[in-house]
């Protein structure tokens, strides 16, 4: 998708923290990726980006990279939103780049108001010809090595997006589009229904167990991570994200990845950490536990 719309030289917005992979893809295409970045609202409990940021990064860009649910934060980027995205896209002839790997990852929030996600050229028909939606079954099948996932793409885009991908992909195993086609003919409550709360309980646990040991935590409205900020934890404040996780998985077993690795622009993530709430609710009782080392009331 990078590649089809965007050429030598030309600018892409990204979201920070983002996923890692998302500046190194532009790099290998000589893109110039600019960041716009994402706060946490503690008390309102979510993450907002700054609409002036946005506006004035956006000038110039070929692409905007847009993740919801998102990673690393569990955002889900709402209609007001998203509305203001396309919006500001359009008026700047800007193409979005959805990455829409989480999208039956969403949960309620505590007064139990259901969130969605919102597939943009649905939503936004008037911005149908400015969207890239990329998505796969890495998550949702728990099969991320298989990096198998599709692009929907505007009818112009089409032969540059196919001679592209016969360039750098050709195309998957057999047998892998064999197990997607069963995947996918799973009955609809699968994905409505049991992908949306098959995480819940595990990020829930992870939570507060996170901030029982010290940890500022915005609950996740989406994907299944925890972003957190450790400043607070007595065994880790003053250390680096490096130096923290280390710390973590040396001295008390349970491993995450450090938030600086998240960013490009800001520093917000020198106080960062992310925890993955994926593995087994076996695993996760026991990182639950050992996490109890860091809480000096336990």
């Amino acid at each position: 998708a990078l590649r089809t719309v965007g050429r030598p030289g030309d600018k892409v917005v990204i979201f920070e923290p983002f996923h890692e992979l998302y500046p190194s893809q532009c790099q290998i295409f000589h893109l110039d990726p600019v960041f716009v970045t994402l706060k946490p609202n503690y008390d309102y409990g979510t993450w907002n980006y700054d609409e002036e940021e946005l506006k004035n990064s956006i000038i110039g860009a070929r692409a905007l990279i847009l993740n919801t649910p998102h990673n690393p934060t569990g955002k889900i980027f709402q209609h007001g939103d998203l509305k203001k995205i396309v919006d500001i896209c359009i008026e700047n002839d800007v193409y979005i780049i959805t990455d829409e790997i989480y999208e039956w990852m969403c949960y309620p929030d505590e007064y139990g108001n259901s969130r969605r996600h919102t597939l943009i050229p649905k939503e936004f028909p008037e911005a149908k010809d400015l969207t890239l939606v990329c998505n796969s079954l890495g998550k949702s099948a728990s099969a991320t090595g298989w990096r198998l996932g599709w692009c929907l793409h505007p009818p112009h885009l089409t032969d540059s997006y196919r001679g592209i991908h016969d360039q750098l992909v050709a195309m998957s195993p057999h047998p892998m589009q064999y197990a997607s086609i069963t995947y996918l003919n799973l009955p609809d409550e699968y994905f409505k229904e049991q992908l949306a709360i098959r995480y819940k309980e595990r990020l829930r646990i992870l939570a507060l167990a996170l901030k029982e040991a010290g940890f500022k935590v915005v609950s996740p409205e989406g994907s299944y991570y925890l972003f957190v900020d450790y400043h607070e934890v007595e065994q880790l404040n003053g250390l680096s994200p490096m130096d923290a996780a280390m710390k973590l998985m040396r001295d008390i077993g349970v491993a995450c990845v450090p938030g600086d690795n998240f960013y490009g622009k800001s520093l917000d993530g020198q106080h960062m950490l992310r925890f993955a709430a994926c593995r087994s609710m076996s695993d996760i009782s026991i990182a639950l536990e050992r996490l109890k080392k860091l809480n000096p009331l336990k």
